[in-house]
């Protein structure tokens, strides 16, 4: 079974940085992927970047091309996504999603099957 727990969020000025870590147990990162979304009050998890474990490939979505890195460390089972030129639309919950069947579209929350508690990231103005 894989768990997973995030941590790094906090509060922010516009224009900060911050690094979110995702640790895992139980996910092979010979195989799978890791996803970051985020979510909003009220609005369902948005799509914000994705890691082939085993591959290395990498996607973001457009709003944090740029800005957002994410990252993975097989030795400390962890996947990271480091946040730079934070604006206050980033302000959101911030979760790890994993995947190992590879099935279904890599931006919907619906193709990952284990979740994190979340984190919370909020940047002010």
């Amino acid at each position: 079974q894989v768990h997973l727990v995030e941590s790094g969020g906090g509060s922010v000025q516009a224009g900060g940085s911050l690094r979110l870590s995702c640790a895992t147990s139980g996910y092979d990162f010979s195989r799978g992927r890791v996803a970051w979304f985020r979510q909003r009050p009220t609005k369902e998890p948005e799509f914000v970047a994705v890691m082939y474990t085993g591959i290395g490939r990498i996607h973001y979505d457009d709003f944090v091309k740029g800005r957002f890195t994410i990252s993975g460390d097989d030795a400390k089972n962890t996947v990271y996504l480091q946040m730079y030129r934070l604006k206050p639309e980033d302000t959101a919950m911030y979760y790890c999603a994993s995947d190992m069947s590879m099935r279904g579209s890599k931006y919907a929350a619906s193709s990952y099957n284990s979740w994190g508690q979340g984190t919370q990231v909020t940047v002010s103005s």
